[in-house]
């Protein structure tokens, strides 16, 4: 008898004496297989797939129909003076460290698994980038804007007194718009929504921000300086990766006890069937 009241009284006793069980960690991201892979699928393959036919020269250049002096104000010196060779390679190298910074902060998520793991945080980078490559190249093929560099070889040509015909390279006329500075500030506005997210430091939120907005400045400028692009260029992709670097987490954000801002899903009727779910707060 007095056995059993031990044996009864122990794990009693043991668990009244143990320290309570860590909550689970919030998830503030969330991804969804089938929107997500759908996106990814999608981005992908026009961005890979654009390239491919850009890379061919099957789209013709245009060449500069119009003065030089007629261009916007802002971007008239670009085409009226020499470039930087070097500023090429300070571009990528700028952009190259955000890359860089990418990779950190998801093994950081993966380590730190705060509820959302590094896979979360490397498949909105990933989105992001993507969706930004896309998004870049289709534009360029739309408007097949000239280069700066293609203007200034048009009138180097007309002051020798030579015939220009023109470029038969593809990417003289692909310089609307920029996407070092689109991806640059896609893949640094989607680290800064998501470091602000993490509410663990707010001042990682701004140092992120700045150190964001300072790289996306470097590549930006050094694309103009290196005569690839004009300001308006680099102004537009710039707007537009952020834009994108944004909406892309903002999409994926989960606020404690509420729904996705948007969540796509399969779901089974009565009768056995699989339905397309779209649920979500709009």
């Amino acid at each position: 008898m007095l056995r059993s009241l031990l044996l009864t009284l122990l794990p009693l006793t043991a668990a009244a004496q143990a320290p309570p069980s860590a909550p689970p960690p919030e998830r503030r991201f969330a991804v969804d297989e089938l929107a997500d892979g759908a996106v990814l699928s999608l981005s992908l393959g026009f961005g890979a797939l654009s390239q491919a036919i850009l890379s061919t020269g099957e789209i013709r250049p245009q060449p500069p129909s119009i003065p030089t002096d007629d261009l916007l104000l802002v971007d008239r010196w670009v085409a009226q003076s020499e470039g930087n060779e070097t500023s090429g390679l300070i571009s990528d190298i700028a952009a190259g460290a955000v890359g860089v910074y990418v990779v950190v902060d998801a093994l950081r998520a993966g380590a730190s698994d705060g509820g959302d793991s590094g896979w979360t945080y490397a498949l909105l980078y990933a989105e992001s980038a993507a969706c930004n490559w896309a998004l870049t190249n289709l534009t360029k093929i739309a408007v097949r804007r000239p280069r700066p560099r293609a203007y200034l070889a048009r009138d180097r040509a007309e002051r020798a007194g030579r015939d220009f015909e023109g470029s038969s390279e593809t990417d003289d006329a692909l310089s609307f718009y920029s996407g070092h500075t689109a991806i640059t500030a896609g893949l640094t506005a989607t680290a800064t929504y998501m470091a602000f997210v993490r509410g663990d430091d707010e001042l990682e939120g701004w140092l992120t921000l700045a150190g964001g907005a300072v790289l996306t400045g470097v590549v930006g400028w050094q694309r103009v300086s290196v005569r690839a692009h004009f300001p308006t260029d680099v102004i537009a992709g710039a707007m537009a990766g952020a834009g994108v670097g944004v909406l892309v987490p903002h999409l994926h954000h989960v606020e404690p006890g509420t729904l996705r801002h948007v969540q796509v899903g399969l779901a089974q009727d009565a009768d056995g069937h699989q339905l397309l779910s779209l649920s979500g707060r709009f």
